[in-house]
């Protein structure tokens, strides 16, 4: 049994540059850091038969993922268009699938010019003749539990360990009870929603503009509402305070924070600014110019491993690695996992998904033939299943073993 643990690792010369220099040359890139496992106080979700190395082995630790600078977590990082809050998913253990909202990811906080404390209203209408004011009061009238949802930066990436992703429980009023109460011009046939966008200093890194345009069947099919409340509690300013815009299964940039606007437009409307700031990582052809020519930036399946535990049952050394399962819209019946390029895929050992869930966590115990690097890679065994991302690599993880 070995007596200390190791966690930097050690490698194999022999096999480690063709796989870092894989790991570099993709244009996707991911990550987590190491994270302390026990006392979690959350309920059970995720409760797979119990493979026999949790019931004799012992943890004696987890091995960090190579190759991912060190980013700090779920604390708030600058401010406005520059803020940012990174969700460790490292310590999803048999927990629910729900993220407290002062761990929930921030893509962009609030601006400092913004003022919620003065009575908030969102305009709807297509021309000012037409317009009418939706009040907080109307708005939390409407509202009613909407369920669990998970959200995710466009932008999410191994740079930032993968921590602009989060689940949580919110509440709000549908979108289409909304819509259905305005006669807009049958030739406005788009619906443009904005939010607040003024800040008091210029970003080095991203561009103002915070509205998305949709189909009415877009916003319908997707269920979306305006958010007013989020894990029980009235939504904070970093997090669209007073209201936002939440569009299930859709990428973080289209769920407009601080939602002030929804106008009707022509189906000649322009994409807006931030629908071409993020044309690329939405997967869209190019750049379109016209709203139209956009696709729906629909969340497609996705899975990447989170942690790699390490075990020991009987004096042998073992590894789990344990991962999350998300995006798409059906419940995926094969997930696959192998560790080096040159190896060929094998069943991931256990799934444990229900109806689609906004999360879900997988788990597989690994036995590595030798000490070296290795590359860490899911694909699912479905042709139908659309997985874009996961299948260019873009949630590979790399680790290295240095005792087996």
């Amino acid at each position: 049994m070995p007596s200390k643990i190791n966690f930097g690792g050690s490698t194999d010369p022999g096999g480690k540059l063709n796989r870092r220099q894989l790991l570099r040359s993709s244009f996707f890139a991911g990550g987590a850091l190491l994270t302390e496992l026990d006392k979690l106080p959350w309920r059970p979700f995720f409760q797979p038969a119990v493979h026999r190395l949790l019931q004799r082995g012992q943890l004696l630790g987890t091995i960090p993922f190579t190759e991912e600078a060190p980013v700090p977590m779920e604390g708030p990082l600058g401010a406005e268009l520059d803020g940012r809050l990174y969700t460790d998913l490292s310590v999803l253990h048999s927990q629910t699938p729900v993220i407290p909202t002062d761990r929930f990811y921030i893509r962009t906080r609030a601006s400092e010019l913004l003022e919620t404390q003065k009575t908030w209203q969102v305009r709807v209408g297509g021309t000012a003749a037409q317009s009418h004011r939706l009040t907080m009061e109307d708005l939390t009238g409407m509202a009613k539990p909407m369920g669990l949802h998970l959200m995710e930066c466009a932008g999410n990436a191994r740079s930032v360990h993968f921590g602009l992703m989060s689940v949580a429980d919110w509440a709000g009023a549908p979108l289409v009870d909304i819509l259905e109460r305005v006669k807009a011009d049958p030739k406005r046939n788009r619906v443009l929603i904005s939010g607040f966008d003024t800040y008091a200093t210029k970003s080095a890194s991203s561009l103002p503009g915070a509205s998305w345009i949709f189909t009415k069947e877009e916003l319908k099919n997707a269920g979306a509402f305006l958010a007013t409340e989020m894990n029980g509690s009235p939504l904070t300013r970093d997090h669209g305070a007073p209201v936002r815009l939440v569009v299930p299964r859709w990428y973080g940039c289209a769920c407009i924070k601080w939602v002030n606007e929804i106008a009707f437009v022509e189906d000649s409307a322009e994409a807006t600014s931030q629908m071409q700031e993020y044309a690329a990582r939405t997967m869209q052809s190019g750049e379109p110019i016209m709203a139209r020519e956009y696709k729906p930036s629909i969340i497609e399946q996705a899975a990447m491993p989170i942690r790699i535990e390490k075990w020991v049952e009987d004096e042998r050394i073992r590894y789990r690695v344990v991962g999350i399962l998300w995006g798409g819209s059906t419940p995926v019946k094969t997930l696959q996992i192998r560790f080096n390029p040159e190896e060929s895929y094998g069943d991931v050992h256990e799934v444990e998904q229900t109806n689609n869930d906004p999360w879900s966590l997988w788990s597989h115990i690994w036995e590595p033939k030798q000490p070296g690097s290795y590359l860490i890679r899911l694909r699912i065994a479905a042709p139908t299943v659309v997985a874009r991302r996961l299948d260019a690599g873009y949630y590979m993880r790399s680790v290295d073993i240095s005792e087996v």
